[in-house]
This record gives C-alpha cells, structure tokens and sequence, in this order.
C-alpha cells in the first residue's frame, strides 16, 4: 500500500467549501412547496443508495478479520459512544452562557455520531499507523452508529430533537435496511463498485449535498437561522475546539495506558477521536425535521476542525524516531532481500 501524502500547507477540504456553496444556495434560493417534496425525497433515495453502496463496498471477510483485534475495536467503541456522549452531556453547563438550547443540540448529536473512514484510515497510513485496524474500526462503528446514534439520541435528547419509535424505524428503513441489501448483493455488484469507485465516491458527496440543501432550505423557510448570532458561533466553535482537543489527547494517552503499541495508538487515537458527516447528516434530517440545518452545524463545523488539526498531528507523527526507524528498518530489508526471478525468465 502506498504512503498518502499531504501537503504541507493544510488548506480548507474543497469539499467543505462545496457544502458551504449549498448552504449559501439554500439561503438565496431555497426549496418551496412542491420544490421542497421533491428536494426531501431525492434527499432520501440519494442517502439509502449511498447506504447501499456503504454496505457492496464493504468486504465480510475483512470484517470478521477485524475482529481478532477486539480490544482496540472496543476502545474505539467506547471513545465514539461512551466518552463522547458523556463530554456531550457536560456541555449542559455551558448553556446559556455559551451555547443556546438549539445548539447544545446539536452539539450533543455531533457527539452520538459514529466515527469517519476515510479519513481515518488516511491520517493513520500518513501518520504509519495500523491501517487494518483502522479500516475496521471505522467500518465497525459506521454499522454500529446505525442503530447506536438514534437509540442514544432518543435516550439523551428526549422530547427536544422530536424522537420517537417513528424516528428509529425511519433510521433503521433508510440506512441499515440498504446496507444489509447492500451485502446481500455484494456477491453480484461488488464489483462494479469497485470497479468504478471514483464516479460512485462523486454519488457519495453528491447525497450529501442534496441532503444539505434540503435541510438548509427548511431552515431557512421556518426562519431558524435568524438564531444563531456571531458571539454564540464564536462560543460554538471554541466549545467544539476544547472537545476535539480533549478526545485527542484521551484516546492517545489512554491507548498508552491500556497498553497499545505506538501503530495501534495511532489508530485509536484517528478513528476515535473523529465524527463522520455523511453519516450524521442523513440521521440528523430523520431525527430533527425542521431544526435539522441549525442541529448539524455543530458537526459541520467539527468536521473540517478535525481535519485541519488531525493533518497536522498525522504529519508531526510521521516524523516520530519509532516511525522514521521503522521506514529505515524496513527499507534496509528491501534493499537486503535479492529480487526473485519471475517464472520462465532468465538472466540477461
């Protein structure tokens, strides 16, 4: 596998700035009436086909592989559903001083999400990480999050995010319901998905972006947006810097005192320190309605924060004595180990 690169200069993710584009269409030109049925069911057909997706793309047998590295799925496990919520929930303190009720919210739900993939296995392979556990770390909470967010959300919400059985069941048909048909017909369209993974990644951010618009739009014709003022982002966003600060730290000097080698800390530390958008996005439009715009800027806002800082600590580890010994190590063996001659050639 080759080494992910990242430059230097840590820029915004253009994908950020696409979804900012769509927030600021859904403010000049947002969905009405019969514009907004529609909006909401494409919304919904695009985000079970990208469960679906999820669930072809997803090799069994790599995740019954994972499995035989429990304790650090379970420590993952814990960070992304025990630990978070429970940072989540302190936050209760800080309203309304610096939070408003809407946002605690949403800041709350940002901590119920389930943990990235991508970039998580990217940050781990930059930083020389055990890739593998990462790969099934992020897929086990992924499947976890499914069930894990809404019931949590339920639990910890109540009444005010407007969560019901209904909410759970509507969770359960628009996302787990596609990932298992996913791997049912994984034997069939694996394939193609792999085949074709570049165009099918652009269906994913595409989901997104549809489900983005959607929401904002609703925000913006109930005219949730008028509050949120610059002091209370301003709040928000030095909130969401102490948290991602301390889950950080949590994860990576609690994987020391649990015992991990540096490789699987550095996994933990990624895969559980991070909150997946595209999983939280879909959820949050089910769970919240109406209040869904003003309930996943928190995460939204998370989300680019934990990639700027999470490509920084990926870069500084990268260049650890442990890992530029291992780089060393391991190409004196290359260099050392003569090339095997390929069958039915000879030397020239």
């Amino acid at each position: 596998m080759k080494r992910l690169r990242w430059p230097r200069r840590m820029p915004i993710d253009p994908y950020i700035l696409l979804l900012l584009g769509t927030v600021g269409l859904a403010a000049l030109l947002p969905a009405r009436g019969t514009g907004a049925d529609v909006a909401s069911g494409a919304s919904t057909a695009a985000i079970a086909f990208l469960f679906f997706l999820y669930g072809a793309r997803l090799s069994t047998r790599e995740a019954m592989d994972g499995v035989r590295h429990w304790r650090l799925h379970v420590t993952v496990l814990a960070s992304t559903f025990v630990v978070f919520p429970l940072l989540g929930l302190a936050s209760r303190g800080l309203v309304p001083v610096l939070l408003t009720g809407p946002l605690y919210q949403g800041l709350l739900f940002l901590a119920l999400v389930p943990s990235t993939i991508q970039s998580s296995i990217a940050f781990t392979s930059i930083a020389r990480g055990n890739v593998p556990a990462a790969i099934c770390a992020g897929s086990f909470s992924s499947l976890v999050g499914i069930v894990a967010t809404p019931l949590l959300a339920a639990a910890l919400l109540g009444g005010g995010g407007g969560f019901s059985a209904d909410s759970v069941v509507a969770i359960v048909l628009q996302l787990l319901v596609p990932f298992v048909a996913g791997q049912l017909l994984r034997r069939w369209v694996g394939g193609f998905v792999a085949r074709h993974k570049k165009v099918l990644g652009l269906v994913d951010r595409g989901s997104i972006l549809l489900v983005v618009y959607a929401a904002f739009s609703e925000g913006m014709v109930r005219g949730i947006w008028g509050q949120v003022s610059p002091a209370r982002l301003a709040g928000l966003l030095a909130v969401e810097a102490v948290l991602l600060a301390v889950m950080l730290l949590l994860t990576w000097y609690g994987a020391k005192a649990l015992r991990f080698g540096r490789e699987d800390r550095i996994a933990i530390q990624f895969a559980g320190s991070k909150k997946s958008l595209a999983a939280g996005l879909p959820m949050a439009s089910v769970l919240f309605g109406a209040q869904a715009s003003l309930a996943v800027l928190p995460l939204m806002l998370f989300h680019q924060m934990q990639l700027m800082v999470c490509a920084v600590i990926a870069k500084r580890r990268s260049h650890d004595p442990e890992a530029v010994a291992s780089k060393k190590s391991e190409g004196s063996e290359e260099s050392a180990t003569p090339p095997r001659p390929t069958a039915g050639t000879g030397s020239r």
